[in-house]
């Protein structure tokens, strides 16, 4: 989620990439964290009462697992009235996940996004598919333009550090003699770019346009690099307003 470049499943701003994403899973949580969202998964939203019976746990084990969890942003509290006959409504506090939590479990994005590009590249076409990655990459430089653009090159190399994700801790900034190198250790996009690099165009294109300056990756994933390495050629001035999205393999 963490914040990043594309639209809903390709990260736009409005979508579940503002907010932040699991980069790990519920089978690697504690046992009793683990229980706890299971349960949850399961039957939808509970109250301490209703986990503690359901797992075995006191009322203050489980208030405790409840903190941490909603502390790592996976679940949260929600009030509602009960109405008992001949009684006001109670208040009564049941948690449920949140969509951060929901994303704890397996998911099968990667593939989607495959069949997605196979499909319009074969129905209507690769020039189709290269049209929709521009539009990706044209709505990235919007949103960063509008955050970074009036800031010196320097400046802007740094707000890049978040490039895919919100305080991203894998991704890093070298300047060297002619710019910069970004380096990225941990690829959101990993499974769907190592079986279509063509998405990485879209980082490619919205970097030099954002930039004002060439921008190509010298290091890269799918040749078995570990990382990938946008360097930014300072020096090689380009105009956003007349550059035209191209394909790596283009360039």
């Amino acid at each position: 989620m963490r914040e990043s470049l594309y639209g809903c499943n390709f990260y736009k701003s409005s979508c579940i990439s503002t907010r932040r994403i699991a980069i790990i899973t519920v089978d690697q949580l504690p046992d009793s964290r683990r229980a706890i969202l299971l349960a949850l998964k399961r039957q939808g939203p509970a109250t301490i009462a209703q986990l503690a019976a359901q797992l075995q746990l006191t009322g203050e084990a489980i208030r405790q697992q409840l903190l941490q969890l909603q502390r790592e942003g996976w679940i949260e509290a929600k009030i509602t009235r009960t109405l008992d006959r001949g009684r006001t409504g109670r208040p009564a506090t049941s948690y449920h996940l949140t969509e951060a939590g929901d994303h704890l479990f397996p998911k099968h994005y990667d593939a989607l996004n495959v069949a997605m590009m196979d499909a319009i590249a074969e129905e209507l076409g690769p020039e189709a598919l290269k049209r929709i990655l521009a539009r990706i990459a044209e709505e990235k430089v919007g949103v960063t333009e509008a955050a970074i653009g009036s800031l010196p090159l320097a400046a802007r190399m740094q707000a890049l550090k978040d490039w895919y994700l919100k305080d991203d801790p894998h991704m890093e900034l070298e300047q060297v003699e002619d710019g910069f190198r970004l380096i990225e250790r941990n690829c959101p996009f990993i499974n769907t770019a190592m079986n279509r690099p063509a998405l990485c165009s879209v980082s490619v294109n919205a970097l030099t346009k954002v930039l004002g300056v060439r921008v190509t990756r010298e290091e890269k994933f799918q040749n078995g690099d570990g990382r990938c390495i946008f360097r930014v050629h300072a020096n090689e001035p380009v105009d956003p307003a007349t550059w035209d999205f191209r394909l790596e393999s283009e360039m």
